[in-house]
């Protein structure tokens, strides 16, 4: 089997997998909305201002209005990869599934865990969103502030369709022991209810680089003062999300010139933000931050 072949075979399964373990790709962005920028590493998405209404004149008519359609250059953020090795011989131990096995579980365990906490988290300290902060221990008080949120964000003439709750396993939980109309008509609202493992749910992450002493194993990790995120509300048009290239290298042993091993490589290259202009589309309650 050629390198051709291998790549097209392990890519579709990296597909399955990535789509199936980050739940924040419910958020990719249409990408005809963009096109390419200046540079290798922006692109620029249009933005529409137009003035509002004025008096109607039965002598002079219409009163000339102004619109202008302008671009809005943004850079990508994420850049991330890693290479790895599998003896040829341990592969062929296991019925040449090692390789396979690595390319599935490192997608689901590392990469996608790792992609929804970067998300949020820059989601989440975007200016100009909805906010909130308080510790829900009981399904009435998760219930109370789902419900603020969505007030706020209906003052805020955020469209009700297309919203999107992501919310901790356990305060999911909380809401739906109660077992009452309440608690079941707090998610109808939304087109989508997500669970999000408080592990990739937080304000601010530090992704570690892989090669200082003490960040070898790479990966990411809650930053310092950052808050648990209990749950947030995203409508889809408010984020800004793409995955420009996502590549699975694979180097079989017959042209290793280093190893009689299969080398396995992943890079993923992106962007996620939010819309000046949209901002109250995204609505984020967290824990209070707990020192020491």
């Amino acid at each position: 089997m050629n390198n051709i072949t291998l790549a097209k075979k392990y890519s579709a399964l990296l597909d399955e997998v990535y789509t199936k373990a980050a739940v924040t790709s419910v958020l990719e962005s249409d990408p005809s909305l963009a096109r390419e920028g200046a540079n290798a590493n922006e692109i620029v998405i249009p933005k529409l201002d137009m003035d509002g209404l004025a008096d109607y004149s039965r002598t002079g008519g219409y009163v000339e209005g102004d619109v202008s359609l302008t671009w809005e250059t943004a850079s990508y953020n994420y850049e991330r990869g890693r290479m790895f090795s599998i003896d040829n011989m341990d592969n062929a131990e296991t019925q040449n599934s090692a390789f396979g096995r690595l390319a599935g579980e490192f997608l689901r365990t590392k990469v996608a865990p790792e992609i929804d906490a970067f998300r949020f988290a820059q989601y989440a300290s975007a200016e100009g969103i909805g906010s909130a902060e308080a510790k829900l221990a009981s399904g009435e008080a998760a219930v109370a502030a789902v419900r603020a949120a969505v007030s706020a964000m209906d003052e805020a003439e955020v469209p009700s369709d297309g919203r999107i709750l992501f919310i901790t396993p356990t305060l999911k939980g909380l809401i739906e022991d109660m077992d009452t109309s309440k608690s079941r008509a707090v998610f109808a609202g939304f087109d989508m209810v997500i669970t999000v493992p408080q592990t990739r749910f937080y304000t601010q992450v530090d992704l570690l680089d892989g090669t200082s002493e003490d960040e070898k194993a790479g990966g990411y990790a809650k930053a310092e003062g950052a808050a648990d995120i209990n749950f947030m509300i995203i409508h889809r048009s408010a984020v800004l999300q793409f995955t420009k290239n996502v590549v699975p290298k694979i180097i079989s042993p017959d042209v290793n010139p280093d190893a009689d091993s299969w080398k396995y490589g992943y890079r993923s290259y992106g962007l996620c933000g939010v819309f000046d202009n949209k901002a109250k589309g995204i609505y984020v309650h967290s824990a209070p931050v707990v020192n020491g």
